[in-house]
């Protein structure tokens, strides 16, 4: 069976050009004594807005791994795919992000909520797990209520799952199940019975990616109570060891978090949890690379510099429309995005620390960083002019890009 390793870390790559960059992160870590495979994402959204196809991110990762001499696990996810999405990625995808937020609360026929209640008795009354210092209390109504509300959803990824399996292979891919686009967070008892729809929906997914508590915006950190995330994070860690046992779920099965990237506040409570239970963890990232190649124009200076601060005053004058796919992930305060003219007046130096997300720097701007992070389009409309400004400043951009994911990132996360 093609296993996912204990610990992955997902990298965006919006323009197929950082691959290098950002492996480099993981052969230092790999220095430090910690074993991450990187997990290349790209979702079908991001493809269609960029006008790329998916084989370019297998061709960019296998070039990295051969340039780098990388001799680990490494994979390639298809981000968020759903079944009328699915086919082009399979040729070249071993990673699946099996994404059915959209199905969350369909309702079924009543007849199939009632005879997941009489197959699994053991959800109702008092429900004890180990690692739970509280059993669950639950109800016949309540469960068959959380049955209701995901039923359609887990039945559609199995729908999905099976497609995959037809094509590549029971053996030959990772799946993974995403609930985290939705508005209401699923508790640990929620969690519980959505592995169990799985199990009987025949999906067998290596990792499970709910929605957590608080706001997981692109591109900054956390935003909500850091309490309450742990408790939920540690009690969910405890959801899938039982369920693993109880469903017959892979032995690796472990907890995704998705817009990963920027969550500077949750990584001591992640790494604390796996080393205190032994689990896993996937963290998925994505477009912060597309910020740090920014950094690295603007670092740069000359045509870098003038094309970051064009995309800058192009993005502010459509907001609307650039912020529309992702207003549910973004919290842009406008009062605080300087004008064009401004940033038209700034140094690169100034732009890149308006940009990079050192949260204690006098002159970061969350707001600035939010807005860009959503304008990647506005590259792939420069076409050759950006692609061309990437190659022509490869070191500077790449310093960037392996900084930003080796030291904010997996530093914290994996090792202090």
């Amino acid at each position: 069976m093609l296993t996912l390793e204990r610990f992955s870390f997902g990298v965006g790559d919006r323009f197929a050009h950082q691959a290098k960059a950002q492996l480099a992160a993981f052969q230092m870590l790999a220095k430090d004594g910690v074993e991450v495979a990187p997990v290349w994402n790209k979702s079908n959204r991001e493809h269609t807005f960029i006008g790329s196809e998916p084989q370019s991110v297998f061709d960019a990762a296998q070039a990295a791994v051969k340039a780098l001499g990388w001799d680990k696990g490494w994979h390639v996810d298809a981000d968020h795919i759903r079944l009328e999405t699915v086919d082009k990625f399979l040729p070249c995808s071993d990673f699946f992000t099996i994404d059915v937020a959209d199905s969350i609360g369909k309702p079924p026929e009543e007849r199939y909520v009632e005879r997941f209640l009489a197959k699994h008795p053991e959800l109702i009354g008092t429900v004890t797990i180990a690692g739970i210092s509280e059993p669950f209390h639950t109800t016949t109504d309540s469960v068959a209520a959380i049955t209701r509300k995901y039923l359609n959803a887990t039945w559609e990824a199995g729908l999905i799952y099976k497609h995959i399996k037809k094509s590549k292979g029971a053996k030959k891919f990772i799946a993974e199940v995403s609930m985290d686009e939705t508005d209401a967070p699923q508790t640990p008892p929620e969690l519980l019975i959505i592995l169990a729809l799985l199990s009987d929906a025949g999906v067998y997914p290596q990792t499970i990616a709910p929605k957590f508590t608080g706001r997981f915006n692109k591109g900054v950190d956390y935003v909500g109570d850091l309490a309450q995330f742990e408790r939920e994070f540690n009690d969910d860690l405890a959801v899938i060891a039982h369920a693993v046992k109880a469903y017959g779920l892979p032995r690796n099965l472990k907890l995704s978090v998705h817009s990963g990237s920027d969550k500077f506040s949750l990584y001591p409570i992640i790494r604390r949890a796996l080393a205190r239970t032994g689990a896993g963890v996937h963290l998925k990232t994505a477009g912060t690379t597309w910020l740090e190649e920014l950094i690295g124009l603007a670092e740069a200076g000359g045509d870098g510099l003038a094309l970051a601060k064009e995309i800058y005053a192009y993005a502010l004058a459509h907001v609307d429309e650039l912020c529309a796919p992702y207003a549910s992930v973004i919290d842009i305060d406008r009062a605080k995005l300087p004008d064009a003219a401004t940033v038209n007046g700034w140094t690169g130096p100034q732009l890149a620390s308006a940009l990079r997300h050192i949260p204690t720097h006098p002159e970061f701007n969350a707001h600035v960083r939010q807005l860009l992070h959503v304008s990647f389009k506005l590259a792939a409309k420069a076409g050759a002019r950006y692609l061309d400004l990437l190659k022509a400043n490869e070191a500077i951009v790449a310093k960037q890009v392996t900084e930003n994911i080796y030291e904010r990132h997996m530093k914290p996360l994996f090792i202090w």
